[in-house]
């Protein structure tokens, strides 16, 4: 068995960037490089809330922010029992200043907020004794957020005690089956050092902006079969949420990428022949044939002119072989919520919306740890239902609380909640249904 077949696979919290990356695996160090002022912070929170979500323990190693800057920015994450900051800020950066020394003149019973200060982070010994000795009292996979590498260089006075820490520390957490996440500011180390700490990492992940738009590339993906590897994946940050500008697979088992190599081949055409008749690069045609990209619809008209066919032809049959009983859950759509928080519900509606009319409407609603949502998911007059899958919901119906765990059903016949709250400590998942 490989190494990578024994280590478990683990979600990075964005289905789409485990889709490039082929998935995170225990023990992965994950070096983020940045520009100043980046997004790693928000590939961050979506790893943390995934980690709590299924009640993995979190140690967040902070050079750079103070600790109320840390659970300010985290909001209700930071206040899970699973979530712990290691402040190698105040004593640090922060050169034990009484303004960040206030953080902790708070009546203990009353924190909900688990941090651990340490005395001396400028001594990297002493930094590595912090972390190995809290995760000697916790249990299951530990994760790591380490904020930052830059930070570390900052205090420790330069890039030999960095490198020997990085190197010593990687190695170690991988035997301990942890995976962590590594900050790195890339203007503030040289390509020595990009090199040496790229060698140990298991995954490299570069983050940039591409003609004003924010973009994604993965230098490094260790016993993976990635497709994506050194190509940028632009994306969309609003606040924490990421998209990733990619393709949507075409519907059912339609290949239009077969569709035009099998016409190319037909015409006895290479690749670069049918590229200089298309005006684009040989390079486009083979991820096109290979469906790693889509063609726009002008190129499309070209191609089809270029292979001297009707570009209808590249469709056809298709209504055929789309007719079905069975929907994928990957060709579900996104589902407007009434007055949702952002980035604590989400809700994909699984009947593709090219049906037409239907007696029904089911979507699958991820409602996160601590919600609170002071109305109904949806304005709808009529009947519906819903089947909790997994976790426990509380939901409030003409004033009274009611609450709900795995395998409860909801039925609600002209009743509409006035509240819904999910109180417990990991995702609660509800497959619901409007009834017309």
């Amino acid at each position: 068995m490989t190494d990578a077949a024994r280590k478990k696979r683990v979600s990075s919290g964005i289905s789409q960037l485990d889709h490039l990356l082929g998935d995170l695996f225990i023990g992965d160090n994950v070096l983020w490089y940045e520009d100043a002022g980046s997004f790693s912070a928000a590939f961050c929170v979506h790893f943390i809330r995934e980690s709590l979500a299924h009640k993995k323990p979190i140690i967040y190693v902070s050079f750079d922010r103070s600790p109320k800057n840390v659970v300010t920015f985290l909001g209700p994450l930071a206040e899970s029992q699973n979530f712990t900051i290691l402040d190698c800020f105040t004593n640090g950066k922060g050169d034990r200043s009484g303004v960040f020394n206030k953080f902790y003149e708070k009546d203990g019973a009353q924190w909900p907020y688990q941090v651990i200060k340490v005395n001396d982070p400028a001594n990297p010994a002493q930094v590595g004794e912090a972390i190995y000795g809290l995760h000697g009292n916790l249990s299951g996979d530990i994760r790591f957020i380490m904020d930052s590498l830059t930070g570390m260089q900052d205090l420790w006075g330069g890039e030999e005690q960095v490198t020997k820490f990085y190197a010593r520390t990687c190695p170690r957490l991988y035997e301990l089956d942890t995976i962590a996440y590594w900050i790195v500011e890339k203007g503030a180390h040289s390509s020595r050092l990009k090199a040496n700490i790229n060698k140990i990492a298991q995954v490299a992940i570069d983050l940039s902006v591409r003609n004003g738009k924010p973009a994604l590339k993965i230098l490094k993906a260790e016993k993976r079969d990635s497709k994506f590897l050194n190509e940028p994946q632009a994306f969309s940050c609003e606040e924490t949420e990421i998209v990733f500008d990619l393709p949507r697979p075409l519907p059912g088992r339609f290949d239009l990428g077969a569709r035009i190599k099998a016409v190319r081949k037909k015409q006895g055409l290479s690749q670069k022949e049918l590229a200089e008749k298309a005006g684009v690069t040989p390079s486009s045609i083979s991820q096109i044939e290979k469906n790693l990209i889509y063609p726009s619809l002008p190129a499309l008209f070209r191609l089809a002119e270029s292979l001297s066919i009707g570009v209808a032809s590249f469709f056809e049959g298709l209504a055929a072989e789309a007719k079905g009983c069975v929907y994928r859950g990957s060709e579900g759509t996104g589902a407007a919520l009434d007055k949702a928080p952002k980035g604590m519900v989400e809700g994909v509606r699984l009947l593709p919306p090219d049906l037409g009319e239907t007696a029904i409407e089911t979507y699958l609603l991820k409602i996160e740890p601590s919600c609170k949502l002071f109305n109904h998911f949806f304005s709808h007059k009529g009947e519906e239902m819903g089947y909790l899958l997994s976790g426990s919901l509380a939901v409030w119906v003409n004033g009274q609380r009611q609450e709900a765990g795995a395998g409860d059903l909801i039925y609600l016949r002209k009743e509409t909640p006035e509240q819904w709250e999910n109180s417990g400590d990991c995702v609660a998942e509800l497959l619901w249904v409007k009834i017309r």
